[in-house]
């Protein structure tokens, strides 16, 4: 697919204007103004080498190997993409990955690229070897998916200037560079971008021993004193993901804080997180609505998700993303053909008397 362009030569642009590009065009940040939040306060706690990161051993371990011959041999690294649920810890290895290599790291998003000429600015201002990560890369339209083809593996941008019959095609030749693309939904890419990655990480999520390295980590860079218990104690309820860990650990150091003596302890971080509405083993207000509407209003399902959605006044697209992965994980949540259906263990978990029906119509299905 070649990019037209307006009469004229073309604009290769200065790196003022790719800084302010993604910004015009609707970065993540725009989108999200909570994510964005999130993110800054995350910015001081995140490791910057591989050495600090902690957690995904085997995806570090073999991304580490692969920048060391990259290195040896003196070419670009290979495309990477990350997936994984949200919060895992995929930004975090894209500037990883920058600085391992010492190179520079562009970013933006899938949404933000909106326009044609919108990647070609950025792909024309990358320097040698740099690295451009998209986040949300599943969101990017067929058309941009069309342009990025050549670029990623012949390292060429078709353009046209002008329109009409006076309009002139050429191609530009890029710089080498490395793609990083970040998702949370990897089975909305589509196979011929996918397949153009020769470095694929999936992301699992974190144990609770290595939240708890997490949590005493960043508590010693907030500088509050935490003790290994009250570590453990955020980590146990914090769904697998250290995004959501370095959250409560901000909730928590304000009540130790106020309500405290300023130690993180156990009882303090129970006590904390009790407050907030976080139960033992990490579910939210939202996860128990979701779980006693299918169980009190449903019969313990089935229950499709978007009368479910309409139920909680939630949007359906923020429970299957957000809420559900981890309901799975518990086995407090199953799907089938008719819709979700809650298990034994969410009847016990809430409470609730079990007669056996929800489990069943799973069995039929």
């Amino acid at each position: 697919m070649s990019i037209e362009f307006g009469s004229g030569k073309p604009r290769a642009g200065n790196k003022q204007d790719i800084a302010e590009q993604p910004a015009r065009a609707g970065d993540a940040a725009a989108l999200d103004p909570t994510r964005a939040a999130e993110d800054e306060a995350e910015a001081g706690l995140r490791p910057r080498t591989m050495e600090e990161y902690i957690g995904q051993e085997e995806a570090k371990g073999n991304l580490a190997v692969f920048i060391e011959g990259a290195k040896r041999r003196g070419e670009p690294l290979d495309h990477v993409l990350l997936h994984g649920p949200p919060g895992l810890g995929k930004t975090t290895l894209a500037a990883i990955i920058a600085a391992e290599l010492g190179v520079n790291l562009r970013k933006t998003s899938g949404p933000a690229i909106e326009k044609p000429k919108d990647l070609a600015a950025l792909l024309t201002n990358l320097e040698e070897n740099d690295i451009l990560f998209i986040d949300e890369i599943h969101r990017l339209s067929r058309a941009i998916e069309e342009i990025l083809y050549p670029a990623m593996e012949d390292r060429q941008l078709d353009i046209i200037i002008g329109q009409g019959p006076s309009a002139a095609s050429i191609c530009l030749e890029l710089r080498n560079f490395t793609l990083v693309g970040a998702t949370t939904r990897a089975g909305q890419l589509s196979a011929p971008l996918r397949d153009r990655f020769g470095i694929d990480l999936k992301l699992e999520l974190y144990t609770p021993q290595e939240l708890q390295d997490i949590v005493a980590r960043s508590a010693g860079i907030l500088g509050v004193p935490a003790d290994s218990k009250g570590a453990l104690e955020i980590a146990t309820r914090s769904r697998g993901t250290p995004r959501i860990a370095n959250r409560l650990l901000r909730r928590v150091r304000d009540f130790a804080q106020v309500k405290g003596d300023g130690v993180i302890t156990k009882q303090a971080a129970d006590e904390a997180l009790t407050r907030l509405g976080i139960d033992k083993i990490g579910l939210d207000t939202v996860d128990r609505r979701l779980l006693t509407g299918i169980i009190q209003i449903y019969g313990g399902g089935p229950v499709g998700l978007e009368t479910l959605a309409a139920t909680v006044n939630e949007e359906a697209v923020t429970i299957e993303d957000m809420y559900e992965p981890y309901l799975l994980r518990k086995g407090f949540l199953s799907r089938t053909l008719r819709g979700r259906c809650a298990t034994r263990l969410a009847y016990e978990h809430l409470g609730l008397p079990y007669d056996g029906e929800g489990e069943q119509e799973t069995l039929t299905m």
